[in-house]
């Protein structure tokens, strides 16, 4: 008898502001890697929602306050109240969900604890801790005009003296928790919609806190804002602060974000990463699937799949693979009459060991799909993947993706493999290579290959000559008035 796979329910979150967040995570951490309210082993709640992936942990604690809904005899004390229950609590809260899960404790999806978290916690997790603070916004912006959007002002330090201005909170450079409020929440996930992306950012951020004695902003978005456009070109990533080490203090000015999002780059880069949707839809589905027990997503819930290598894939990556996929898919072939047509593409990842295999096929007569056609489909695909292995040595993991082909047949779903290949003994090299020699992938005298180059802001119409025009150190011409090398150049 075949095993049976239990389906898993995951809370869609307790609150409107709950569901919410729950919705921004799976948009961006993806069904399979998020859980809204888990429980510790005494039942209580560990936090509101929980998202892993890699080392990662996230935990984030979700809490609204409407005490500035009704006017206040004393404003300061209604600020200290709202500030006690939406910030004070829930940063102690996130403290102890993080001494909780060190200890190596297990974490449920009920409140009965009967429901084991599906996904393992990483050995060495690296946390991080987000409190959502909800209900200040609206009195934030009223309380002075100079406040462009009415987000939380905060300042990492180690001071021993707190601020007790309104809505300025102070927070522990050593103890490090993120605050995000009711306007930057959805910034922050539209911004940083894959977990590659989130994690970098926090990773960014957290590295900042350590390396200057305080930082400080007027709200989420402008250190979003800073952040994209500041680029270390040697190590390819983008960071917070300076390369100035004799610098100790950093404060982001207000309305960073206002101005960046007006830049043309800004929205050709949104416009252009449309496409990479795609990606993020196969991965839902499978994880879908692995939710629902169905037989075949086994191995996503013991963490090594397809969709596991897939999911790490940052924003701007995702968008080139697609762009790659729908290429191929415009290029198929006329069938003409043959009984099986195959179309194959090799696609490299972000990651220089890993790579991906895009496998189209058209099958006249494909027969019964469980039986017949999803098998043959599966096993052409897993000999593709093997090919590719002995064509490409230096290949540690490889994912295959298969599809009948979009131009001649009905969506009959897509299969996926992951190759993890690191050790390829001799007689896997030979066995496949004796199952290619019916297929001859990557052997054929009429294949072609491509060479692009990827960047996160693809150049905007007429850049090209643009670029060709303007210098480094000439006014850019998006009319900030900054050089070009500090503001559009990608």
């Amino acid at each position: 008898m075949a095993d049976i796979t239990p389906p898993i329910t995951k809370s869609k979150g307790l609150t409107p502001t709950e569901s919410l967040l729950a919705a921004l995570c799976e948009k961006t951490f993806l069904k399979f890697w998020t859980y809204p309210n888990p429980h510790k082993d005494d039942h209580d709640e560990l936090c509101d929602l929980i998202a892993i992936f890699d080392n990662h942990v996230f935990l984030f604690f979700d809490r609204e306050s409407r005490r500035f809904d009704k006017p206040a005899k004393s404003f300061k004390i209604a600020w200290d109240r709202w500030k006690r229950s939406v910030v004070s609590n829930q940063i102690a809260a996130a403290k102890r969900a993080e001494k909780y899960i060190k200890t190596g404790r297990p974490i449920f999806l009920d409140s009965k604890a009967e429901v084991p978290l599906p996904i393992a916690l990483p050995q060495k997790p690296k946390i991080h801790k987000i409190i959502v603070a909800h209900g200040a916004k609206e009195a934030c912006a009223a309380y002075s005009n100079e406040n462009v959007y009415g987000s939380l002002a905060l300042a990492y330090s180690d001071a021993k003296s707190p601020s007790d201005w309104p809505f300025f909170i102070d927070l522990s450079a050593t103890d490090k928790v993120h605050m995000l409020d009711s306007h930057n929440l959805e910034i922050l996930f539209n911004e940083f919609d894959t977990a590659w992306d989130l994690s970098n950012y926090f990773d960014a951020k957290e590295a900042a806190i350590d390396k200057y004695d305080i930082l400080t902003y007027c709200g989420e978005e402008d250190l979003i804002a800073h952040y994209i456009l500041n680029f270390d070109e040697k190590k390819k990533a983008h960071f917070i602060g300076t390369n100035d080490n004799n610098t100790n203090g950093l404060v982001i000015g207000e309305g960073e974000w206002e101005s960046f999002i007006q830049k043309p780059l800004y929205t050709h880069r949104n416009e252009a990463n449309m496409v990479s949707y795609l990606w993020d839809e196969i991965i839902q589905r499978t994880s879908q699937n692995a939710l629902d027990g169905t037989d075949g997503t086994r191995n996503v819930r013991k963490g090594k799949s397809a969709i596991q290598e897939m999911a790490k894939e940052p924003r701007f990556i995702r968008r080139a693979l697609c762009e790659a996929m729908f290429k191929a898919i415009e290029s198929f072939p006329d069938p003409g009459s043959y009984e099986l047509v195959r179309n194959l593409s090799f696609v490299p990842s972000f990651y220089k060991d890993t790579a991906y295999v895009f496998l189209q096929l058209h099958v006249t007569n494909p027969g019964d799909f469980e039986s017949e056609y999803q098998p043959r489909r599966q096993k052409i695909l897993e000999i593709a993947c093997g090919a590719v292995k002995n064509k490409f040595s230096n290949l540690k993991k490889i994912i295959g993706i298969a599809i009948a082909a979009p131009k001649y047949n009905e969506n009959l779903g897509e299969g996926l493999l992951l190759l993890e290949c690191k050790e390829w003994p001799e007689e896997q090299h030979s066995y496949y290579e004796e199952m290619n020699k019916d297929w001859g992938f990557f052997e054929s005298n009429k294949q072609s290959w491509r060479e692009k180059h990827i960047s996160e802001f693809p150049e905007t119409p007429n850049s090209t000559q643009q670029n060709r025009k303007i210098g480094r150190n000439e006014p850019c011409h998006c009319g900030s008035g900054k050089k070009y090398k500090k503001c559009c150049r990608p």
